[in-house]
């Protein structure tokens, strides 16, 4: 116990992954077998930037002791033990400087205190790139603590079925998402072939095309488009180098080209064309007045609902240029997927990140750092300040880099259109 650490929370938060409870599950039976008490933050940070002394945590509603009995066989369970949410105690903070000012840091602060009212002495985010920026915060939050305060450090564990984290090659969750939406996609081709017809499939994949290129390569799309597509010709003239907008018409015929090269040159009246989601950030502003935001600034991609928005366009232009009408449907996939129970590679990636949370708390007693791997899930800890800008306090998207092997093996297997 020389790292005097007593109690641990884990808290997850953001949307859910195929892996959570191997994190969760593996992390607190290894504190509990060196004597570390745990926790479980339920639903995220939304029960801790809302307290007060006079309102205390009540265990059970706000938090659950992690014990070994219930944890057995959650290691590959669907769902999430503790819950999950958005809330965003770090809304309010963008710059270092912002941590000068109560109004902004008093959501970090009532965390800390709510965290520090249980007893708890050390911090297991777990959560995507937003969650990160929090966690980051928090830490930025407890350095700025007048001297002899109590810090409670902070290891963060990557999560997201979006697989755009920087630091880590793979995130838990992916690969059992990627099999989920593969699977979809296989069942939806099949139709599409009964009936002679098109479906454009939303993928989730908010800010880079990973999981779209993963889903539509294993779910034999024919042909897959995401945010690192929307380049040259695909752009629109009024896009500028801090707002890139989509050429919708552009790309539009491009599918309708590959859907005519099918039809007329090998006899096939049907397919599948997957989206990335994170295509909806490069419609225009007139687009996107009205769609919501989150607590960390993203619109509510499921509200745009770029699928049926494609499939209009993409019949209309089919029947323009071919005189003939081609029934597409547009629809979106991504929620089936976050929950499913997960497979080996994820239980296991997900364990290790979750035994490498504890011991870089306790065995390493480091703060402020990010779990990962490399190889054969050989541990390893990024420092914050290697993952998050230090002006802006955000987070850097690893995305699929354009004309890269990963990318030109979906080039590679969507149907080729021959000039």
């Amino acid at each position: 116990m020389s790292h005097g650490i007593k109690k641990v929370a884990l808290l997850f938060s953001g949307g859910p992954a195929p892996g959570a409870n191997s994190v969760i599950s593996t992390c607190a039976i290894s504190c509990l077998n060196h004597g570390v008490e745990v926790v479980g933050i339920k639903y995220g940070y939304s029960n801790l930037i809302d307290f007060t002394p006079d309102k205390p945590l009540e265990e059970g509603k706000h938090y659950i002791a992690l014990k070994e009995q219930m944890l057995r066989k959650t290691r590959s369970k669907e769902g999430i033990i503790i819950g999950t949410a958005r809330a965003n105690p770090g809304k309010h903070v963008s710059a270092p400087e912002h941590m000068q000012e109560e109004e902004r840091i008093a959501p970090l602060r009532r965390t800390y205190e709510a965290l520090r009212s249980i007893g708890v002495d050390a911090l297991v985010s777990i959560g995507g790139d937003d969650t990160l920026k929090t966690a980051n915060k928090f830490k930025l939050f407890q350095d700025s603590l007048p001297e002899g305060s109590h810090k409670i450090p902070v290891v963060h564990v990557p999560k997201t079925i979006d697989n755009d984290y920087a630091g880590i090659d793979f995130t838990f969750g992916y690969f059992t998402a990627v099999e989920t939406l593969g699977t979809e996609i296989r069942n939806l081709h099949a139709d599409a072939e009964a009936g002679r017809a098109y479906f454009m499939v939303e993928s989730m994949g908010r800010s880079a095309g990973w999981l779209a290129y993963g889903a539509a390569i294993s779910g034999e799309a024919n042909m897959v488009i995401s945010v690192e597509d929307i380049s040259g010709d695909r752009l629109a003239p009024e896009s500028t180098p801090t707002r890139k907008i989509m050429n919708i018409d552009k790309v539009v015929k491009d599918i309708v080209r590959m859907m005519r090269y099918r039809q007329e040159s090998q006899g096939k009246e049907y397919g599948v064309v997957v989206l990335a989601e994170g295509l909806a950030e490069y419609l225009s502003d007139d687009v996107l007045k009205d769609i919501p935001r989150d607590d960390h600034g993203h619109i509510s991609v499921s509200q745009v609902d770029l699928g049926k928005m494609f499939a209009k366009r993409v019949a209309a232009e089919f029947e323009k240029q071919t005189g003939s009408k081609r029934k597409v449907t547009g629809l979106q996939l991504g929620y089936e997927s976050r929950c499913a129970r997960p497979q080996a590679f994820d239980v296991m990636l997900g364990s290790q990140l979750g035994v490498g949370a504890y011991r870089a708390l306790c065995e390493q007693q480091l703060n402020g750092v990010m779990v990962s791997v490399t190889g054969q899930l050989d541990l390893h800890y990024v420092p914050f300040e290697k993952l998050v800008d230090p002006k802006t306090l955000v987070t850097v998207v690893r995305f699929i880099p354009p004309g890269g092997d990963f990318h030109k093996l979906a080039r590679f297997l969507e149907t080729h259109v021959k000039d």
